[in-house]
């Protein structure tokens, strides 16, 4: 049984911890969603993440986890006679892939192994074909602890192919890595907010471009929770099309206007240092599962060289400390271990973590 007054501290990729300041707001007394108390709720909050991710275009927030998003990204933007290009890089990145075609749409994956980044000239090489009408990408893949080079990306792709859509996972990436959305010249990229956000499950943030707005007036079979269209008109009243998730939106209001505090450059510089302080730590003891050039500095995979039964530890440090790394994902699981350094976690906290990691594998 879950002991709801100690909770485990979880240092897993997601859900990751949240602080009791955060929890306290999603206590708050609800809102009519439809008032205009809510409405100005709303639109501080989109406004913020305007502020946060250098835009001027479309915050949609969605009442879902961000795969729901994969799907509206297809629905809204990609045409039944048009062609997807999905890179595919591991776990996440694949369901997406599968998520498209089973829209209905045609897609063709652009693949690499896993612990291997998207690289640009690959997608260029495979742009140039001049079939595509859009890409999707993960910014970082949660499934390998890798972060692809997606600025890098995002200039070839301006420069070469600035017709095709961008569509972007940013969900173990945003807040905690730099996203300059308009700059990027994505088209749709979102976030479920139990990662860097630092909230539980709920609710995702999308970030959608006004080309990609344009385009989906026009295509068919949009469907309605994630029909673009209602969202803008619904945005444009500082509402959404659906019942929105108040209290996740509040504690999403809270944390935003501790980041604006902090400043993106300091977040940023916050998440590298756990980054590497992880690294450095999983170098000395194991080796890092993809290259360190791509390592994330949201979440480190750590290629499990000394053969321990991950599972086993897990529970073990549970048992002792009540805290909760984790596994990896997949057919990585007990090859590899994944430990979360993002949102309101702190190096002080990996320190710990780390240390009972020591004690525990010798």
């Amino acid at each position: 049984m879950v002991d709801w007054k100690n909770p485990p501290r979880l240092f897993i990729p997601g859900p990751v911890k949240v602080n009791d300041d955060v929890l306290q707001q999603l206590a708050r007394p609800t809102l009519a969603h439809r008032g205009k108390e809510y409405a100005q709720l709303h639109g501080e909050t989109t406004d913020m993440l305007k502020k946060i991710f250098f835009t001027d275009q479309n915050v949609f927030l969605s009442t879902s986890s961000a795969s729901g998003i994969w799907e509206a990204a297809i629905r809204n933007c990609v045409g039944f006679d048009e062609t997807v290009l999905a890179a595919c890089c591991g776990a996440f990145s694949d369901k997406w892939a599968t998520v498209a075609g089973n829209c209905g749409r045609n897609v063709e994956e652009l693949k690499v192994d896993w612990g291997k980044p998207t690289l640009p000239e690959a997608i260029d090489k495979k742009l140039a074909a001049g079939k595509y009408a859009a890409i999707t990408l993960m910014y970082n893949e949660t499934s390998t602890g890798l972060t692809n080079p997606v600025y890098e990306i995002s200039k070839m792709m301006k420069q070469k192919h600035p017709d095709v859509l961008v569509f972007v996972d940013s969900v173990s990436a945003m807040v905690a890595l730099p996203l300059h959305f308009d700059e990027l010249g994505w088209d749709v990229t979102f976030a479920s907010v139990q990662k860097a956000f630092a909230i539980p499950p709920g609710l995702t943030v999308a970030l959608v471009s006004s080309r990609a707005l344009e385009k989906s007036k026009d295509v068919p079979g949009r469907g309605y929770y994630f029909d673009f269209q209602l969202f803008a008109k619904s945005a444009a009243k500082n509402q959404t099309p659906t019942t929105p998730n108040i209290p996740h939106i509040m504690a999403l209001n809270y944390q935003c206007k501790k980041l604006l505090a902090e400043g993106m450059e300091n977040v940023w510089q916050r998440h590298k240092k756990m980054g590497e302080f992880t690294r450095n730590w999983a170098k000395e003891k194991f080796a890092l599962f993809c290259d360190e050039k791509y390592a994330s500095n949201t979440l480190t995979a750590v290629k499990n060289t000394r053969g321990f039964n991950v599972a086993e530890t897990i529970n073990a440090i549970q048992e002792k400390h009540n805290t909760i790394f984790g596994n990896g994902y997949g057919k990585l699981k007990e090859q590899t271990f994944r430990i979360a350094h993002m949102g309101d976690i702190t190096l002080d906290d990996l320190k710990e973590l780390l240390g009972w990691l020591d004690d525990e594998i010798g």
